[in-house]
């Protein structure tokens, strides 16, 4: 099972443990390789959605196609239906071939990592910490102003670090490390962009039967 997923920028590659998860869930098995559409290395990167899944149809062949947008001040319904719109039309143009689905979050990514204050305490490096790190409850995730500074500082307060040795925290890293060490996303079950999500990979996953 390969999937690729198509998103705006890099960070977004912390979704991949997300989708592989539900993808077992699913019945997919543990052999899933997931990848993101990395164009930065081309002369003349793709410019916009469509183009972008253009460029990752030709150079990331996969099984499944996951198209990335944080909903941000958008509703989520309207950046959905935006995906939704260009899928249909490379469809109908035959340059997609295979299934398509979106994946968007309520505001940021950031907001599906806030759910595990182990993954963040032991990304952090002070697992047994005792610092209350200040995350909102599950059921209040999609309404957090800003739950990537939100993160951020719940991986600086975790660290227990200070002057310099703060100073050289890699913040985006330990993002990518935080969505590594979650093994169970079942808690984003509560989450209404997360249950969307899940309902378009079990649809994806019951038609390959």
């Amino acid at each position: 099972m390969r999937f690729t997923l198509v998103s705006d920028g890099s960070s977004d590659q912390a979704l991949i443990p997300a989708i592989k998860w539900l993808l077992v869930e699913h019945g997919a098995g543990e052999g899933i390789d997931g990848r993101w559409a990395d164009f930065r290395h081309l002369i003349k990167p793709p410019v916009g959605l469509k183009d972008k899944i253009i460029k990752a149809i030709d150079l990331y062949p996969c099984d499944l196609l996951c198209v990335h947008r944080d909903a941000e001040n958008a509703a989520h319904e309207i950046r959905k239906q935006e995906i939704d719109d260009i899928v249909e039309q490379l469809s109908n143009e035959n340059l997609l071939q295979m299934p398509a689905i979106c994946v968007v979050p309520i505001r940021m990514l950031e907001a599906w990592l806030l759910m595990d204050e182990s993954a963040i305490r032991r990304a952090a490096g002070n697992p047994k910490g005792k610092m209350p790190l200040g995350l909102p409850r599950i059921n209040r995730l999609e309404s957090v102003a800003d739950p990537k500074r939100i993160l951020f500082d719940a991986l600086e307060i975790a660290s227990g670090l200070r002057g310099r040795r703060l100073a050289k925290l890699n913040f985006p890293a330990l993002r990518y490390r935080v969505a590594d060490l979650i093994s169970d996303h079942a808690p984003l079950r509560n989450l209404s962009a997360f249950k969307m999500l899940e309902a378009d990979i079990s649809g994806f996953m019951e038609a390959l039967e």
